[in-house]
């Protein structure tokens, strides 16, 4: 089998962020591995791993695939220090602000490129929100998609059968290869690199691509940010002394609310 990992280097949920001009300035925080991209690129190595394994030279890999500027590589180390096998980085000044129509787009050109059998994403990225890129992946490439999987079996013949939970129960989907699929957290606890994997990382081949290697022409964002204000201060709270009415109070501030 060969598997392909769409991870994407964000700025770290924890820090402050602004926006410049429309778009998120990146470099003033810190940059990290998009969380919800750890658990898929744990799962395709669990995949791997109860089919004989994805040692070099042998019959199943792991291929990350990432869109980003060139500091995405630190995003790249850290799954091939989980156990991937090797990555694709496209990088190009013209991708700048891609939204995710664009960014579908080129990583589907890279994918249907290269030979895969399934590709494994995340729900969504925390920079953005939008869990719609695996779906436009799955349509662009004409591929099954198997969304918001909390557990996946393979059949190396060519099956992969997943269950996905709904507010309606509990579904149960299966497609053929070549698959497009999406993992939600719950489905696994994300290795921690060892100190082995880490260093075996620093020798694993990252290729690069411009636009033009990779076969696809720059094209401007379908959507833009027009507007952005930063969020309000929290407001001080509304302090009720009880002398009696309290509980009225409160009701009536839960009406004017609309929560009761």
């Amino acid at each position: 089998m060969k598997i392909a990992v769409c991870i994407k280097q964000v700025p770290d949920s924890w820090a402050e962020k602004k926006m410049v001009n429309g778009v998120l300035d990146r470099e003033s925080v810190d940059a990290v591995l998009n969380d919800l991209d750890e658990y898929a690129v744990e799962e395709a190595l669990r995949i791997v791993e109860a089919h004989g394994g994805n040692e070099e030279g042998g019959a199943h890999t792991v291929t990350l695939i990432s869109m980003g500027p060139e500091r995405a590589t630190d995003a790249l180390r850290k799954g091939l220090s989980m156990g991937a096998n090797d990555a694709i980085l496209v990088t190009d000044a013209a991708l700048a602000a891609a939204d995710a129509l664009s960014t579908s787009r080129v990583l589907a050109q890279v994918i249907g490129d290269g030979g895969y059998d399934i590709v494994i994403c995340g729900t969504e990225s925390t920079d953005a929100r939008m869990s719609v890129v695996p779906a436009m992946i799955s349509a662009r490439l004409g591929w099954a998609q198997l969304t918001f999987a909390a557990k996946v079996v393979v059949d190396p013949g060519g099956k992969v059968s997943i269950t996905r939970v709904t507010e309606a129960g509990v579904d149960e989907i299966s497609a053929a290869f070549p698959v497009v699929i999406s993992v939600v957290e719950k489905i696994n606890e994300p290795r921690y690199p060892s100190f082995k994997g880490i260093m075996a990382a620093k020798k694993k081949t990252i290729e690069y691509k411009d636009l033009a290697a990779v076969g696809v022409s720059a094209q401007s964002g379908w959507s833009q940010v027009v507007a952005a204000t930063p969020r309000p201060a929290r407001a001080a709270g509304v302090k009720v002394n009880d002398e009696g009415g309290a509980g009225d109070a409160l009701v009536s501030f839960l009406a004017e609310k609309k929560l009761i």
